[in-house]
């Protein structure tokens, strides 16, 4: 069995030590950096399944080093910092970020987070090994299921990995009102406990990406006291094709 490789990027070292004891007992190897350009020069090596970022760093910030991993490598990113504002968890999730978990955290909510992320890119990996076409086909939107691609108005869209769970979701099941909570489940793989700042960051990301005007959204649609839901209504007819 393949033990999961995950690196703490982090200049506080009883941080790391206490990260290091929980991943360890889960039977996970742990690789260590407490700064910047050292995890940028581990990576290559290492090769880890996931990575837990801090954005307060010494010398190079966690921002900035997660768009230079971006640049390297497409694996899971969790930013683990004290800074907790909202404005700071979107220029989180804006770098590359897949989570944001805020200190101080409950070791055991980090260990679950870091299961879901990792069972998530593995059923990301078989899914891509599947050679039947799934496509959702609407007015100027294409998703491809299978190659896991979004085309707008025929120009590839580039999405994050939680973008894209977020809209095929969503396309799935068109005119459904999803709650922020379950949408955070389905996707994260864990309950959101009340915090649902890292899937509204997203979504807001994702309208950015696809939406002709996200101040007016045409196919992510707000369901107030709700959450979400993908509209196929005025005429736009949803389309499944497999082949």
């Amino acid at each position: 069995m393949n033990v999961s490789k995950i690196l703490v990027v982090d200049d506080e070292p009883e941080i790391i030590e206490l990260i290091t004891l929980y991943l360890q007992r889960e039977g996970y190897s742990v690789y260590a950096a407490d700064n910047g350009p050292d995890a940028l020069r581990m990576i290559p090596q290492v090769q880890p399944d996931l990575i837990l970022l801090d954005v307060l760093l010494k010398q190079l910030n966690g921002l900035d080093v997660c768009q230079q991993i971006r640049q390297i490598i497409d694996v899971p990113i969790l930013f683990v910092s004290a800074k907790s504002d909202d404005q700071d968890v979107i220029n989180g999730l804006a770098a590359g970020g897949d989570d944001y978990i805020t200190k101080p955290f409950s070791p055991g909510q980090l260990v679950a987070r870091i299961k879901a992320h990792l069972r998530r890119q593995t059923l990301n990996m078989q899914h891509h090994g599947e050679h039947d076409r799934n496509l959702l086909i609407f007015d100027g939107l294409v998703i491809d299921l299978t190659a896991r691609t979004v085309r707008v108005h025929n120009q590839n869209v580039a999405l994050s990995v939680k973008e894209f769970e977020l809209l095929s979701l969503l396309a799935k099941q068109p005119n459904r009102a999803f709650h922020l909570a379950t949408l955070y489940e389905a996707v994260w793989g864990v309950e959101s406990i009340g915090d649902t700042r890292t899937l509204m960051v997203h979504m807001s990301n994702l309208r950015k990406k696809i939406e002709p005007d996200p101040t007016n959204p045409r196919w992510i649609v707000t369901m107030r006291g709700v959450g979400y839901k993908f509209n196929t209504e005025e005429g736009n007819d949803l389309q499944n094709v497999y082949r």
